[in-house]
């Protein structure tokens, strides 16, 4: 347990720290979309050697692909509900509640991973994703008139807390479930953060920095694959 809650601390501090750095400064355009491209490759091999191999070993084709599918689909389709429901105004509280989306089926994984020894990578590639999903949030959050800044960096902290306790909870769940429960939460969160990758994170990263933001998602790529 005691390593569960600093891997969930792990993830949780570095989203704190990009919540106080965008609701009291503003980064440049071009080191936000490289960090945003860096956690696109550590996600990239996260997703690839940590979340869906190893279901893909344990539980076979049909059972992986299918909780795969099932959490992109989920993921896709909530995000859509959240962009009709918020508008343009509300767009750092969908920021927000983004996180949470694709930060509670991550985290969770990465409870779980913990139980096989695994986690490593996945934790670099959920705290470096964490930092610029935060910052943008906060950035935005700023700009609205009618919420404070201790506010609004209280909600980001409730986020942060939210995200320990998933990746604990995860960890005490994954001692009395069986392997093939297991490889779906991992297959499941895989899929989930395949779409946060398509839909989020790699658009953003290159609409804010151009084509080179290749370079640094391969660099985020390879630093993943050497820790795993």
């Amino acid at each position: 347990m005691g390593t569960a809650l600093l891997y969930g601390l792990g993830t949780a501090i570095p989203l704190v720290i990009g919540a106080a750095i965008g609701l009291r400064t503003t980064l440049p355009k071009p080191l936000l979309a490289s960090l945003m491209a860096f956690g696109a490759g550590t996600m990239i091999a996260a997703v690839s050697n940590e979340l869906f191999e190893p279901a893909f070993l344990q539980a076979g084709a049909f059972t992986a692909g299918t909780a795969l599918f099932l959490g992109a689909a989920i993921y896709v389709v909530a995000n859509r509900f959240l962009e009709r429901q918020s508008g343009g105004a509300a767009v750092g509280w969908a920021l927000m509640l983004g996180t949470v989306l694709d930060g509670v089926p991550e985290n969770t994984a990465l409870g779980v991973t913990l139980g096989s020894g695994g986690g490593l990578a996945l934790l670099v590639a959920i705290a470096v994703g964490n930092v610029p999903e935060a910052i943008g949030g906060s950035a935005l959050l700023r700009r609205q008139r009618d919420v404070s800044t201790g506010k609004a960096f209280g909600l980001w902290v409730l986020t942060g807390v939210v995200l320990v306790v998933v990746t604990v909870a995860g960890h005490l769940l994954s001692e009395h479930l069986g392997a093939t429960p297991i490889s779906t939460v991992q297959a499941f969160a895989g899929g989930a953060t395949i779409a946060v990758l398509a839909d989020s994170l790699m658009p953003e990263a290159y609409r804010e920095g151009g084509w080179w933001v290749g370079l640094a998602t391969a660099a985020g790529f390879l630093v993943a694959f050497l820790l795993r």
